[in-house]
């Protein structure tokens, strides 16, 4: 059994998004699967946070309203924190939760598509936001590939928990993603062992590239998005599908689509054309949908499907159950 790493509480900050600012859409999206890393309930999130290879837990708490937005943040660490290390901690957060991107001229340039609006009208406020750096996104976007929900979270877990940290802080006991290069005595047979299949080759490969220095995400954020994509997929099993949740999530380009899984063209075609899902549309026919949403396509989506998934949290709905299989 691993020991549990207890942290105490060490920084309260309050920062203020940019107006308007939802911040349970924001923090909280309930498409992704659960990983053991964080917990919310209505205006907070727990969060473990691996920065600079300290384990942090962090603790979001909403003070604000949609329009006069405020954030508080609480940092537990085992020892204290420097200054500069909590200004570059918060810079990070504001960056991978979109605090302050302006949806001013997204929201105009809608306000008069019927399918659209009423959406954007119900979720004002929100922003694409997650937690991951490049590495640990990577790494779960590994353990999605070819798999049910159910699969991948059993996967994830099973890494968390023999490669994680366990920290507790507020009362609650989280795990925390390891650091790039904890791998590197780890055998592929051992990864394996953990039922990961043919991915334990890919996520020895990535620990390895990022131990070394081979790829910078700092650097790579200030690159046009062809290099990014170019530098993505030179990482062994990494591919189209991946470099496309990446381009969103982490590199923050709003108008990128040109990909469909599987699996989302089976719900996009229920969504957009009331498709039954077994005779789905071609994903051709999806991508050139999309195109309407011009310059904010992926982020309209990104609506859409949160939408999609927050009703899924207060009531049933069957076609969807027989998609995730969780």
């Amino acid at each position: 059994m691993k020991k549990t790493t207890k942290l105490k509480l060490q920084k309260i900050l309050e920062i203020k998004p940019t107006k308007p600012f939802a911040f349970d859409p924001t923090f909280h999206k309930p498409d992704h699967f659960t990983s053991g890393d964080n917990y919310w309930e209505q205006g907070i999130r727990w969060q473990t946070w691996n920065w600079q290879d300290k384990p942090l837990g962090i603790k979001f708490s909403n003070k604000g309203t949609l329009e006069n937005p405020l954030v508080e943040i609480k940092i537990y660490a085992k020892n204290k924190l420097a200054n500069n290390f909590v200004d570059s901690l918060i810079e990070e957060i504001k960056y991978l939760y979109n605090f302050n991107l302006d949806l001013s001229d997204f929201y105009n340039t809608f306000k008069k598509d019927d399918f659209l609006n009423p959406i954007l009208k119900k979720w004002r406020g929100m922003r694409p936001g997650h937690p991951s750096c490049l590495y640990e996104y990577l790494i779960i976007g590994m353990v999605l590939q070819n798999a049910s929900v159910r699969r991948s979270v059993q996967m994830f877990k099973a890494l968390l928990e023999n490669y994680g940290t366990q920290l507790e802080f507020d009362d609650k006991k989280l795990w925390c993603f390891w650091s790039p290069g904890k791998l590197q005595k780890v055998s592929e047979g051992e990864l394996r062992a953990l039922k990961v299949g043919y991915r334990a080759k890919s996520i020895k490969r990535l620990d390895d590239y990022f131990s070394q220095g081979l790829i910078s995400e700092k650097e790579l954020r200030a690159k046009d998005r062809e290099t990014q994509m170019t530098e993505l997929l030179k990482l062994y099993g990494v591919g189209p599908a991946t470099v496309w949740y990446l381009l969103f999530d982490v590199f923050h380009h709003w108008d990128f689509f040109n990909h469909v899984s599987p699996w989302e063209q089976k719900i996009y075609s229920k969504l957009f054309f009331d498709r039954d899902p077994e005779n789905p549309v071609p994903v051709k026919k999806l991508l050139k949908h999309f195109e309407k949403f011009g310059k904010y396509k992926q982020l309209a989506v990104h609506y859409i499907w949160e939408d999609l998934f927050w009703k899924r949290k207060n009531e049933k709905i069957p076609w969807l159950e027989r998609e995730i299989r969780l």
